[in-house]
């Protein structure tokens, strides 16, 4: 289980325990968390599961898929160097403690 803290754009933090295998899209759609939209049920194809990871947190992860980085270019705010879909995001224990942001708006 991967603790998983996501920080709404004005700042509120909310830390979930995010049991291994779970995309971070899918614990916080499942827990109501604003600032994760999650349209597509985390089929990558909406987008609206945007986040943008923390930088030290970014060597931990594999590089996005083509599909991924493709969906990243139709992100409601802007894309930045961690920005990723957080239904791509899978939970695990080297993922523990990650840091995840929302941007303003997902649509």
């Amino acid at each position: 289980m991967a603790k998983v803290t996501y920080v709404r754009d004005d700042g509120e933090r909310r830390t979930l325990d995010v049991p291994d295998g779970t995309s971070l899209m899918a614990a916080a759609v499942s827990r109501q968390l604003d600032g994760i939209v999650g349209e597509c049920g985390g089929q990558m194809m909406c987008a609206t599961c945007h986040v943008y990871v923390e930088p030290e947190f970014l060597p931990r992860l594999a590089a996005p898929s083509e599909d991924e980085d493709a969906m990243l270019d139709t992100t409601a705010c802007e894309r930045r160097p961690g920005s990723r879909l957080s239904c791509q995001l899978v939970a695990s224990a080297a993922l523990d403690g990650i840091v995840v942001h929302t941007p303003q708006t997902q649509l």
